[in-house]
């Protein structure tokens, strides 16, 4: 079986970011791998242990991305691929879907997994993306996958409570928290994957058709603004003053 896990680099949540006119400041940014594409890496390689194969790790981005690459290898899988774009636009679901289905299918994968979304965008697009681009089932939110040849049945977190499904490979899935509980990469592995190879792939090998989207302006959104106390001696003189209040001020009734 051949496993292709999704790992994107993201910016440490605990990182300081300034906003440059059209994208973040790098400049001390702490890098890591979106977290639950980590969920995603631990189950392809959990399959890989189950059932034989091999687990292609696959980032998008530029020099950097190679980073998260070697943390994958560290983990566990066996071949990490780099699609190398220099002016990668992190919004730009459409064209990393577009690159990224393009190489799953000529690596002809039984199964594609990503996280639930990355921490940066949160757009929870590119593995549905893909999915649709080589017309194959899409498990999302994944909290237990068992495999049986071709047949799949997943258990997947719904509102309210979770569902089961059934559906077969070749299929995308993306990985929610409580799928398992990634491993940690040990000494022996850190050190091996700074020497692994990481085959690197341009757009123009995959047959893309270029991003469309640009990014005008970036900035932060406006400081909140200070809450308001109400006075009032009773429930109807809090609920006058508060429809006074949405009516003249926020002017939203």
């Amino acid at each position: 079986m051949k496993i292709v896990v999704l790992v994107k680099q993201v910016p440490d949540t605990e990182t300081n970011i300034k906003v440059g006119e059209k994208s973040i400041n790098e400049a001390g940014v702490k890098w890591i791998i979106s977290p639950y594409d980590e969920f995603a890496i631990e189950e392809g390689i959990r399959i890989r242990e189950k059932s034989g194969g091999e687990v292609i790790a696959v980032s998008l981005g530029p020099d950097r991305a190679v980073e998260a690459l070697r943390t994958a290898y560290a983990m566990g899988v066996d071949r990490a691929i780099h699609v190398k774009v220099d002016d990668y636009v992190t919004f730009d679901s459409t064209y990393t879907s577009e690159l990224l289905a393009n190489l799953i299918k000529a690596e002809n994968a039984d199964v594609v997994i990503g996280g639930r979304q990355s921490i940066d965008t949160d757009s929870s697009q590119v593995v549905v993306q893909i999915a649709e681009r080589l017309n194959v089932p899409h498990v999302a939110m994944a909290l237990k996958l068992e495999f049986d040849g071709k047949k799949v049945t997943a258990t997947r977190e719904i509102e309210g409570g979770t569902e089961v499904v059934e559906t077969s490979a070749p299929l995308a899935v993306t990985a929610q928290k409580g799928l398992n509980e990634p491993r940690y990469p040990s000494l022996k592995g850190i050190m091996s994957a700074k020497k692994k190879p990481v085959d690197v792939k341009k757009p123009e090998e995959l047959g893309a058709t270029g991003s469309k989207l640009e990014v005008v302006s970036l900035e932060p959104p406006p400081p909140r603004i200070a809450g308001r106390k109400l006075e009032a001696a009773d429930a109807q003189g809090f609920a006058s003053q508060l429809v006074k209040a949405l009516r003249e001020e926020a002017k939203v009734i």
